[in-house]
């Protein structure tokens, strides 16, 4: 039996990740809607979320890196993100998979995995 390479390992590893990182979110920052989420926020504190972000992806995919961060619900408490914000998300998520030509199969295991994250992120 072959085991299957991480989810990591086929995205391409970690370059591949801060790059989907770097597409992510500036589509989200110039969202009409979600921009609210940075609109009051200093370069420092944007460019330690990309890395959070970053962090976090490569260590759920696989990669041997260790997330520092805080988890998804204690992150998002307070921040009274809708089911249509999460919608947009996952729109802006998809483009960004879609402009990096991550092959479908591999969108969907990624779709599984933030579909997972759901409940801890929308609050309203």
């Amino acid at each position: 039996m072959t085991e299957q390479a991480s989810l990591y390992s086929r995205l391409g590893g970690y370059d591949a990740i801060a790059t989907f990182a770097e597409t992510l979110m500036p589509k989200m920052m110039a969202d009409e809607v979600l921009g609210r989420f940075w609109a009051n926020r200093g370069a420092d504190g944007i460019a330690r979320e990309h890395q959070l972000l970053v962090d976090y992806l490569v260590a759920k995919t696989g990669g041997a890196l260790h997330y520092t961060g805080r988890d998804m619900k204690i992150t998002h408490v307070g921040m009274k993100i809708s089911e249509d914000d999460w919608n947009l998300f996952l729109g802006h998520a998809v483009d960004s998979m879609n402009a990096l030509s991550i092959p479908a199969d591999m969108q969907g295991e990624i779709a599984e995995f933030v579909a997972s994250l759901k409940d801890d992120i929308v609050e309203v």
